[in-house]
Parts: structure tokens; sequence; C-alpha cells
């Protein structure tokens, strides 16, 4: 994730490239071959690292739920007693940097999702339900007055807000990283306290 700061393996380059490739022109529209060239080396050479594309697919939607519920536990353990409010903040700014850093792969969730086998996809959604309960219960903390159901709506609808980045157009469309970062900070909070005290309706003209 965008945290990580060490050079990546070799492992991590292919499945970097498989999922740009994967993202732009659809699974069964990549080769092997074409996944080795973009990380130079020979498509057999990608087998000495994965069986084929279905087990990098698996890796890239299995491994990104669970390094997402990793980073939301790690931010709740590091909180240090600053609060839910902190913790809110902090958890919005975890999911933020995957949206704008791994775009690739929330295009692939979408359109990929179905095609992993049962066992895999059953664990990227039991790792999604957990991060979701993660997030429902620090919600609720920051906002006791917001029901349970409601907390997990708004929390879905968040995620469908920060996950939205995909079509905000190329990098060089946007107000650059920080920006768009604080905007998308502030959309999710403001949709939070939505849920809570939700905007009056405006009086029907007469």
């Amino acid at each position: 994730m965008a945290t990580r700061t060490d050079a990546p393996t070799r492992r991590e380059q292919i499945l970097k490239e498989a999922a740009r490739l994967f993202a732009e022109r659809g699974f069964h529209g990549v080769g092997v071959d074409e996944i080795g060239a973009a990380v130079g080396i020979s498509g057999p050479g990608l087998y000495r690292h994965f069986a084929g594309k279905d087990a990098m697919l698996a890796e890239l939607l299995v491994g990104i739920s669970g390094q997402l519920l990793t980073g939301a536990k790690r931010r709740l353990a590091e909180a240090d007693g600053g609060g839910a409010e902190q913790v809110l903040d902090s958890l919005i700014e975890g999911h933020i940097d995957f949206a704008l850093d791994d775009r690739p792969l929330i295009t692939l969730h979408d359109r990929e999702l179905d095609r992993l086998r049962d066992s895999d996809r059953k664990m990227v959604r039991q790792l999604q339900r957990q991060y979701v309960e993660l997030w429902v219960g620090v919600v609720r903390e920051v906002y006791p007055g917001l029901g349970e159901p409601a907390a997990r709506s708004a929390v879905h609808s968040v995620f469908g807000l920060l996950n939205s980045t995909p079509h905000l157009g190329r990098s060089g469309s946007l107000p650059g990283r920080g920006a768009t970062a604080e905007l998308l900070h502030r959309m999710a909070r403001g949709a939070f306290a939505a849920a809570v005290h939700p905007p009056a309706t405006p009086l029907a003209p007469a």
C-alpha cells in the first residue's frame, strides 16, 4: 500500500503490473507474456512466481482486502488514547491512500471479483465484512446517536465515495494528490455528519 517505503520485490512488481493491465484491458484481454514484458521477464518466467493469471488475480483481491483490514487494525491500535475522532480521521486517511494510490485494484475488484474461486471470493467478503464492522464501531463512538444499521449504511456510502477515484479522470486532470485527499476527507466526514443530522428539507414552493 501507499505507506510502504522499501523497494518492491519482483513478485510485487508483477502484481502491480498485472493489476494495471487487468484494469485497463480486462482479465481475458491480457496475456502472461504481456505481464512478463511489463516487468522485464519472459512470460514463462512468471510461473516461477505464480501458477497463472488466476493466482495473480486472487492474490491481488484477497491481498488488498487483507491489507486494508490489517492497516485499519494498526491505526486503531496506534491511536493510543487519542479518542474516536482521531481514529476515524486516521481510518479515512488510510482508505484515501488506498483509493488514490491503488486505483487499478478498485477497478479490478468491481469487474473481476466474480472470476475468483468460491473460496477466494468468500475470503474477500469475509475480510471486507470485518473491515466494515471495525469502521462501524468507530463511527458509532464518534456519533453515538447513529444506530448500527444506519452507521453500516453510512460506512458503505463513504466507501462508495472514496472508491470513486477511478472515475475522477487521469492524475494530471486532478487538483493534486494533497488537495484531492483533503477534499475526499472533508466529504467523508460530511457524509457521516449528515447521516446523524440530515439537512433540513427545503420548503416546497408556494
